[in-house]
């Protein structure tokens, strides 16, 4: 991870600049982080690819690819890949001095464990709706309705970042709307078009992973994230 903090004062707030490769999640204005002891590594590659595997498995059910309807498969992933693993990853962008990433990846850390939870009997989600499916598929929209909101603010937080990652919450945004709206109006149709934008966001959050992971010190090439940030003068 590199950054650009220049001289710390009482009070002050740091930006953080994110190059093109070996950056973290996101960017934003932070308070001024704690005094390390000795550097972290970068989070954002592991909480990008527990999103990206998580989001890819979901999004293949939701497209009903190979007549796979029934999602209980992702449970645990959800549990400990795409939710406690992308939390940890988002505290550790806290740790690092990176709010806007530590917000979004723990917060759909957060998505995930909440989204097992609906599926795990012992939770009794479903069964109290008492088999009224309308009200069951209304909640899930009202549900996916909100994730939807949240990653619109986030995507607006990414204007300046790059075009890597604004198609990622750009289509995330889009997966989460379609969803929503195929739970609240019961159309198959809409549900599979939120999975293609899964795929999509899967992809995109799996190329941010490893244009981040990829250096000049240990490859052979680099993946540019076509940074819309202006260079210091």
């Amino acid at each position: 991870m590199s950054t650009t903090t220049g001289d710390v004062e009482k009070g002050t707030r740091l930006h953080h600049d994110y190059p093109t490769n070996g950056s973290t999640v996101g960017a934003g204005t932070n308070v001024a982080p704690a005094p390390q002891f000795r550097p972290l590594g970068n989070p954002g590659p592991l909480g990008l690819s527990a999103f990206a595997l998580t989001t890819f498995v979901l999004s293949l059910i939701n497209v009903q690819a190979r007549d796979v309807t029934v999602p209980n498969v992702v449970v645990g992933l959800a549990l400990f890949y795409g939710g406690m693993v992308q939390f940890a990853a988002g505290m550790w962008e806290f740790a690092v001095g990176n709010t806007f990433g530590g917000t979004a990846l723990s917060s759909y850390g957060g998505f995930w464990l909440a989204y097992a939870v609906i599926l795990i009997p012992g939770f009794n989600i479903v069964n109290a709706y008492g088999g009224n499916a309308e009200e069951l598929h209304t909640a899930l929209a009202f549900f996916l309705f909100g994730w939807f909101i949240f990653t619109f603010l986030m995507l607006v937080a990414v204007l300046r970042h790059s075009v890597a990652f604004i198609f990622l919450f750009l289509t995330l945004d889009l997966a989460f709307l379609t969803l929503a709206i195929g739970e609240y109006v019961s159309s198959t149709a809409s549900i599979k078009a939120g999975g293609i934008f899964g795929l999509l966001a899967a992809f995109t959050a799996w190329y941010c992973a490893i244009a981040q992971l990829l250096t000049k010190d240990n490859s052979y090439f680099t993946l540019p994230l076509v940074s819309l940030q202006k260079k210091a003068i």
